[in-house]
């Protein structure tokens, strides 16, 4: 992350470069609007990148969430509309997890919490992709006890994946399904708090609305937006 006696662009004021980028984060605002007091928007916007590529902001993650509660676990999506700067020079998705579905372009964000409702893991799908898909390598070589979810989440693989653990199942069902399984509506209630950590995120302005053209580029943004979440 550099320090100040380091040459080049990583040894300068590592805290003023992190209130730039967490100003454009909460702004929204595109990164030649960066006020001058934090420096030259295109040499930040550089490091910005350089921090991006080195995975820095994952770590930056990491070190404020290292002790999850994993009791139970929560998953859910939210769907977010793609601003025109962040669908390609064509407009485009550029083969990233940009999708077109009735509300436009947008970028699906499925993430799963403890049982806090802190952020534990994330992944970005197109907009139209279905919630479901992404579970699988979202809870791939993670432990918990029990799972909440709602019915958009009440699949028959995630289930049987779920009983295989020995987890609980905590996943409102769909209306067709025959064999209703006991769930525990106390525990479900719990699932407010996954909604929570979402409307926090999207106070966010540049999440709320993304304007990054890659996927690293905005789920490095939700990393330190996360971050600054947990740090509350």
């Amino acid at each position: 992350m550099g320090k100040p006696t380091d040459p080049g662009r990583s040894g300068t004021d590592n805290r003023l470069f992190i209130e730039a980028v967490l100003w454009i984060v909460r702004t929204g605002s595109p990164w030649r609007d960066l006020p001058p007091s934090f420096g030259k928007w295109n040499t930040i916007f550089r490091r910005y990148r350089d921090w991006v590529k080195a995975d820095v902001f994952v770590r930056l993650f990491e070190a404020c969430s290292d002790d999850p509660d994993m009791e139970y676990a929560m998953v859910d999506a939210t769907i977010v509309k793609v601003h025109r700067h962040g669908q390609g020079a064509k407009g485009g998705p550029q083969n990233q997890a940009i999708g077109k579905s009735r509300g436009g372009m947008t970028t699906k964000i499925l993430a799963l919490t403890d049982a806090l409702g802190n952020l534990v893991h994330f992944r970005l799908m197109p907009g139209q992709r279905h919630d479901s898909v992404g579970v699988p390598p979202l809870i791939d070589g993670l432990l918990f006890d029990g799972l909440i979810a709602d019915k958009a989440f009440d699949s028959n693989a995630i289930i049987a994946e779920l009983n295989q653990r020995g987890a609980k199942v905590v996943i409102s069902q769909h209306s067709r399904r025959k064999q209703k399984l006991d769930i525990d509506a106390d525990i479900y209630k719990w699932r407010h708090l996954i909604e929570n950590f979402f409307c926090k995120l999207k106070e966010f302005k540049r999440i709320a609305m993304r304007a990054d053209k890659t996927d690293t580029s905005f789920s490095a943004a939700i990393y330190l937006a996360a971050a600054v979440i947990h740090s509350r």
